[in-house]
Parts: C-alpha cells; structure tokens; sequence
C-alpha cells in the first residue's frame, strides 16, 4: 500500500479571493503529491508566481514559485491508501503530463464557467481541481466517480478514505514532525550517555 496526498490551498492572492467568493469555500486551489514531503506535488496552476493568466502543468513545492511568494498560503493536507499498482500508475500518468507538459494549458473558462455553475471542458486543458479528478480516475480510485462534474478544490475532501494529516501553513507542514523526530534522537542519545 502507498498514499496519495491531496492539498487544498488559498493564497490570498486576487484570483484565489475570486474564486473564493464563487465558490464559498475555504480553498481555491488543489494539487495532487506523491509523496509526503509534498516534494513531488503536481496541479495546473500559473507558471508564474507573478502572473496569474500564465498558466499549465506545474510542478508545485512549498518553498517554490507560487507557494514561495506567497508564505501565508493557508493549507489542509489529506492522504489516501492505494494500492502499489494505482500509485504507480499515478506515477506514470504525472510523468506523461512532466514530458509533455507543453501541449496541455489551463483551462481559464472552465475555471471561470465554475463561478456561474456551468461546467465547460476543453482538449488538452485542465484547471486544478479537474486535473486531481483525472489523475484520481485515471488510477480507479472508485471514489472520484462520485465526485461532481462540476468539481471544485473542497469537493475532494469528502471523498471516503481520506485522512487530514495536516491543517495550517503550507510553510510550516512537516516542521512539527522535524522537531518531533529530532527531540527523540536527542532523547536517545542523552540516555545513552
């Protein structure tokens, strides 16, 4: 068995407080990761920390980009259990998008058409949250076939199965387990002592 990580964020920036307002949800932006470092973190969002009509594919990471620029990104952290065959093929599907990602563009009227509860879908585009339901689909999480159409960043969390790992600062998550991990080394070696 292996998990998944789905990371609901909010970055305060102009475009997430729009989405906010449409959407009436805490969070306008989520990413799928495979790992729980969230090191390898993937969405569609901008290309640009700078410029939000910018945007792809994008590898995402809490010290780069868009979650580098904007430090007080609010964050909930969520795992699921798939199987080893299901993550590979998460892995394998991410690696498409990684080798390919100058065909595929973000889908700005599909994210748009959400605010006025229309769902509108184009070749080769994707805003975040329908690229999290596709990878999801695409390895048979059965869950994510009872995901709206019409989906948006929060809808992920009732999915059946996930666990909240995290909830808080994107910038701070994993720090408290740091410390943990390191005040029971220096526990171990004082009692060696």
């Amino acid at each position: 068995m292996q998990k998944l990580y789905i990371v609901l964020t909010f970055t305060g920036t102009a475009l997430s407080r729009i989405i906010k307002v449409f959407t009436k949800n805490e969070f306008a932006h989520v990413s799928i990761a495979l790992d729980d470092e969230l090191n390898e973190m993937y969405s569609f969002g901008r290309l640009n920390a700078y410029n939000p009509f910018w945007g792809s594919f994008v590898q995402e990471g809490i010290n780069i980009g868009t979650f580098k620029r904007f430090r007080n990104t609010s964050a909930e952290v969520y795992s699921i259990f798939v199987s080893d065959e299901q993550y590979e093929k998460a892995r394998k599907i991410i690696t498409y998008y990684i080798e390919n990602r100058k065909k595929y563009r973000f889908n700005f009227i599909g994210l748009a058409c959400v605010g006025i509860n229309k769902r509108v879908t184009k070749k080769n585009r994707f805003y975040c949250a329908e690229f999290v339901k596709h990878i999801l689909k695409s390895v048979r999480i059965t869950e994510a076939n009872k995901l709206p159409k019409l989906i948006k960043p929060e809808d992920f969390k009732q999915m059946k199965g996930m666990t909240l790992e995290y909830k808080g600062l994107l910038r701070k998550y994993k720090k408290p387990k740091l410390l943990e991990e390191m005040h029971e080394i220096l526990n171990k070696k004082i009692s060696y002592v």
